[in-house]
């Protein structure tokens, strides 16, 4: 995972730095945001096993589990009609049940006292180009195309004093397109940005919505209140299907140039 942020920096670094190079002078904007977010889980999960089809089960529902804030991290840089974003976010969950009837995973019938670990990881990798900029209406206003690469990475494990432990887990390096919009509402303080990008392909997809309004207390300092969502389909890989949803408000804080 380490090595996997550190490449996808390095490329990211690197893209800037080509842009500002053969990029006419912009002024140029970076720095750093962090969020906390409140989604409501929503999760049908099964693991098959050598061609024998697992029992389909609801995570939530199943395992009695709490929502619960996640934290992301953010850092992002801009010239000129060129914005680029690097954005980790992790999420785990766990619970232990007494099962009213057996769940059979990656070929294990468990059932009685049964605890579950659910793991998800996601690295976002963000070039956005402004299409539209009438900096002249209102405070401004813009509208751009979004390229992006998700890494996902999600683990899911089941385990018992009778059996042991179950894990299984995929990866998924998903590219992703879409649009996104600003608009400044009153000059430099009080602004709303929206994005949306979505991919899908071969029984498989996912997609990825944000949206906020942000003001500006302090030079330098934004604070954010937003709501984001994201939905993932897979299906049967590495043995895996499933179908997530994460949805629900969240806070932030930004600190740029």
């Amino acid at each position: 995972m380490k090595k996997c942020v550190l490449s996808v920096f390095c490329v990211l670094a690197g893209f800037i730095l080509t842009v500002s190079l053969t990029t006419p002078a912009f002024a140029l904007e970076f720095g750093a945001r962090a969020y906390y977010w409140f989604p409501e889980l929503k999760s049908d999960l099964r693991l098959d096993a050598s061609g024998s089809a697992g029992t389909e089960f609801n995570l939530k529902d199943t395992f009695d589990l709490s929502n619960k804030g996640i934290p992301s991290v953010e850092a992002y840089a801009g010239i000129g009609k060129h914005h680029f974003s690097l954005m980790y976010t992790e999420v785990k969950y766990s619970g232990t049940q007494t099962l009213s009837s057996p769940i059979n995973f990656g070929g294990k019938a468990y059932n009685g006292n049964v605890s579950g670990d659910f793991n998800f990881r996601m690295i976002d990798a963000e070039y956005q180009i402004d299409l539209l900029n009438f900096e002249n209406l209102l405070a401004g206003f813009s509208i751009g195309a979004i390229g992006k690469v998700k890494y996902f990475e999600g683990e899911a494990k089941l385990s018992n004093a009778t059996l042991g432990e179950t894990a299984q887990s995929f990866r998924l390096p998903i590219p992703m397109v879409g649009v996104g919009a600003h608009l400044g509402i009153l000059a430099n303080i009080l602004e709303a940005r929206a994005k949306f990008t979505g991919m899908g392909y071969s029984g498989n997809y996912i997609y990825e919505g944000l949206a906020d309004i942000s003001v500006t207390p302090f030079p330098f300092v934004d604070i954010h209140g937003g709501y984001r969502v994201i939905g993932v389909r897979v299906d049967n890989v590495s043995d895996v299907t499933a179908k997530t949803t994460f949805q629900g408000p969240f806070v932030a804080l930004t600190i740029g140039w």
